[in-house]
C-alpha cells in the first residue's frame, strides 16, 4: 500500500493574492491538489497552477459540498497525493470548520499541518485604518458569528465586550443591532461594515448601531461588521 500523503489546512486570507502567508503561497506552489473554498479568489488559485483543483465551496444560504462530503475527499486525496492543500478563506481554525476536518484525517491516521492565514477582522481594520482597540477605550474584542450547529439556538448570547466583529454578517447584522439597542448600548454607537474585504471591489460603509438597526443593502460578496467605541473616526481621519 503506498505511503499516506500530508494535508495542508492553508488560510488563504482575507482575499488579495498578495495577504496570503509566504509559507502558504510555498506549499501552494507544491501541492499535488488543492481543494478550495469558494471565497478562494482566482488569482490565488494562479499560484497553484500546477495542481489538481477541486472546488468544496461552501456559501451561507446557497448550495453546496456538504462537510462530511469534503471530509471523504480529503481522506481519498491524501490516499492518492504527497501533497494535499485544504486551502480555506481567511484562517482555518476561525469559522473553518477545520475541527471537522481534523477529526476525520486524524482519524485514519493521515498527518495534518495548519498554516495560518490573515483573518478577516484584521484585514479590515487595517483596511479602514480602524483599530480594533484602543486605549482607555476599548482593551476587549470579540469575534462571532450568527450561523449555529443544528442544536444549538438560532440566537445565542452576544459577546460581551468592547468591540463586536460579526462574520458572515449581511444577513444577521440588522438583528443584531436592534438586540444590542434592546441590551441598552447607544443608537449613535459606531459601525463599520466592509465587504469584500482586500479585493479590488472592497466596500466600506460607516453608519450608526441604529443605522445598522435599519438593514444593509444587498451585498454582493463577504460582509464583515465591527461595532464599538474603538470604531469612531479620529478627527482628521480620511473617510
Amino acid at each position: 500500500m503506498a505511503a499516506l500523503g500530508k494535508v495542508y489546512l492553508i488560510g488563504a486570507g482575507p482575499g488579495a493574492d498578495d495577504l496570503i502567508t509566504v509559507r502558504g503561497a510555498r506549499l501552494l506552489a507544491q501541492a499535488d491538489v488543492v481543494l478550495y473554498d469558494a471565497l478562494v479568489t482566482p488569482e490565488m488559485l494562479a499560484l497553484c497552477a500546477q495542481a489538481r483543483l477541486i472546488s468544496v465551496g461552501k456559501r451561507s444560504g446557497q448550495r453546496s459540498t456538504a462537510q462530511t462530503l469534503i471530509n471523504q475527499q480529503l481522506v481519498e486525496c491524501a490516499q492518492q497525493y504527497q501533497l494535499v492543500v485544504r486551502l480555506k478563506g481567511g484562517d482555518p481554525m476561525l469559522f473553518g470548520r477545520a475541527d471537522e476536518e481534523l477529526r476525520a484525517l486524524e482519524a485514519e491516521g493521515i498527518e495534518v499541518e495548519v498554516v495560518p492565514g490573515i483573518t478577516t477582522a484584521l484585514a479590515a481594520a487595517a483596511a479602514t485604518k480602524q483599530p480594533l482597540t484602543r486605549r482607555g477605550v476599548a482593551r476587549s474584542v470579540a469575534f462571532f458569528t450568527s450561523s449555529t450547529a443544528p442544536d444549538e439556538p438560532d440566537h445565542p448570547a452576544l459577546p460581551e465586550t468592547d468591540t463586536l466583529v460579526q462574520y458572515m454578517g449581511g444577513r444577521e447584522a440588522a438583528a443584531t443591532a436592534t438586540r444590542l439597542l434592546a441590551e441598552g448600548r447607544r443608537p449613535d454607537l459606531p459601525v463599520v461594515v466592509v465587504e469584500n474585504c482586500s479585493r479590488v471591489d472592497q466596500r466600506i460603509l460607516r453608519l450608526t448601531l441604529d443605522g445598522l438597526a435599519n438593514g444593509l443593502d444587498a451585498a454582493q460578496g463577504p460582509v464583515l461588521v465591527m461595532i464599538g467605541e474603538a470604531l469612531q473616526q479620529r478627527s482628521h481621519q480620511a473617510s
